[in-house]
């Protein structure tokens, strides 16, 4: 795997969440190849979202989120300026996303991410270059020539 891979909240979540076993294999096996590779990345509104439902989810487990967004610090974060701003709306208006997740597209698209691995989205289309993942319908190995 060689292309840059965004990666969506609900991914972290899963990673971190064990309740549904099938879902935090899925992540957890994505989280370790991008983290071999060094092909991850990800925003801070990403973080934010993450940190924001591990707290209200799990209180207990706020340290663990702390550490995980200061972990996911090296992968450069997309931050959410004007640049982003402008993207994200041409995308809502040209795709009909929410803006939330025209934010996710645009800063995926500024960060040169050809994949965007998400459960939110419909999973092979292709949003201005970058190509949505369902971390549950693929795994890693399928991009090792990518």
């Amino acid at each position: 795997m060689s292309a840059p891979v965004f990666v969506d909240t609900n991914v972290l979540i899963y990673a971190l969440d064990e309740a549904d076993r099938v879902k935090h294999k899925a992540a957890r096996r994505w989280m370790t190849a991008l983290w071999e590779t060094q092909r991850g990345r990800t925003s801070f509104q990403v973080l934010e979202e993450f940190y924001f439902k591990v707290n209200k989810q799990w209180p207990a487990a706020r340290e663990r989120a702390r550490a995980e967004v200061r972990d996911l610090l090296t992968w450069r974060p997309v931050t959410i300026d004007a640049e982003v701003m402008e993207r994200a709306w041409k995308i809502q208006d040209r795709y009909q996303l929410s803006f939330w997740d025209a934010l996710i597209v645009a800063a995926a698209k500024l960060a040169a991410c050809r994949y965007l691995l998400t459960e939110d989205l419909q999973a092979g289309q292709n949003l201005d270059g970058v190509r949505v993942l369902s971390p549950f319908l693929c795994d890693p190995d399928t991009l090792a020539s990518d």
